[in-house]
């Protein structure tokens, strides 16, 4: 029998190859995230792209949204940094397929793949494997790795420098090693965070949300919270791009994360 990456319809988290889907998904079984009725299903990545397919949406100059249509496992959507030392992509979507690739090898291809936390790892070693290039996982969560690979790359620590002022900043708070990348030339060289939901854009744009798990409502400690605002502060950025379509900060952003903070502050120690 043929082995299969089988891919968690929940999440769109890619196991390693089995011959049978794997029992259960334990990035799904953790208490940030959850099965739909106790019910766990499986889906391959050619199945998918019988299904679905990606749309490309311009941010910014130099800065496109990439994201499955229709909506596939949590439903984020990507982005991809344009730099001239070579183009990132951050976060990740379970969907890669011929035209995916592409477009994006016709825009320069892929130097490096960042990713934010878990819940957004999805086929990351296929897209790893395609652009020939690393993808920057923060250590701290090695454990939700379901698929092992050499293209994985685990850095530790605080902050790590891409190249060309992108710089992964160590927030912690929803995952150990929750990770946003900041953008110094974004925003119109006023910067830009990068967010996917350790910083959380929320309805209320003039605020963002930190929580543990958003689906299961568990909030963070205060001082998870305070150590987000801390890790952001040496960092200037106007805009906060979140994790999914139109879920963005337009102006103001720092100022944003630091009044969130306070209000979250006031309202769980109240």
């Amino acid at each position: 029998m043929i082995d299969t990456a089988w891919i968690c319809i929940t999440c769109g988290t890619q196991f390693g190859g089995t011959a049978e889907p794997p029992a259960t998904c334990p990035i799904c079984r953790d208490e940030r995230q959850y099965v739909p009725g106790q019910d766990q299903r499986w889906t391959t990545l050619d199945a998918l792209r019988s299904t679905h397919r990606n749309a490309f949406q311009k941010l910014e100059p130099r800065l496109l949204g990439i994201g499955t249509v229709p909506a596939f496992a949590i439903g984020q959507r990507a982005l991809l940094v344009q730099t001239a030392t070579g183009n990132v992509l951050w976060d990740c979507i379970a969907l890669l397929d011929d035209a995916t690739r592409a477009i994006i090898e016709a825009l320069g291809g892929l130097s490096a793949i960042a990713i934010s936390h878990p819940h957004y790892y999805t086929t990351m070693v296929e897209w790893g494997r395609a652009f020939g290039c690393p993808v920057y996982l923060h250590a701290a969560d090695r454990e939700y790795v379901m698929r092992p690979d050499p293209v994985l790359r685990f850095w530790e620590g605080d902050t790590d420098a891409l190249g060309d002022g992108l710089t992964l900043v160590r927030c912690g708070g929803h995952f150990e090693g929750g990770t946003v990348l900041h953008w110094a030339g974004g925003a119109h060289g006023q910067g830009a965070l990068l967010s996917g939901d350790i910083v959380q854009v929320i309805p209320d744009r003039g605020h963002v949300g930190f929580m543990r798990s958003y689906p299961n409502l568990i909030p963070l400690p205060v001082r998870a919270v305070d150590h987000i605002v801390a890790a952001l502060e040496p960092f200037r950025f106007d805009v906060i791009y979140g994790a999914w379509w139109d879920a963005h900060v337009t102006g103001d952003a720092k100022a944003v994360v630091r009044r969130s903070a306070e209000r979250y502050r006031r309202a769980v120690q109240s």
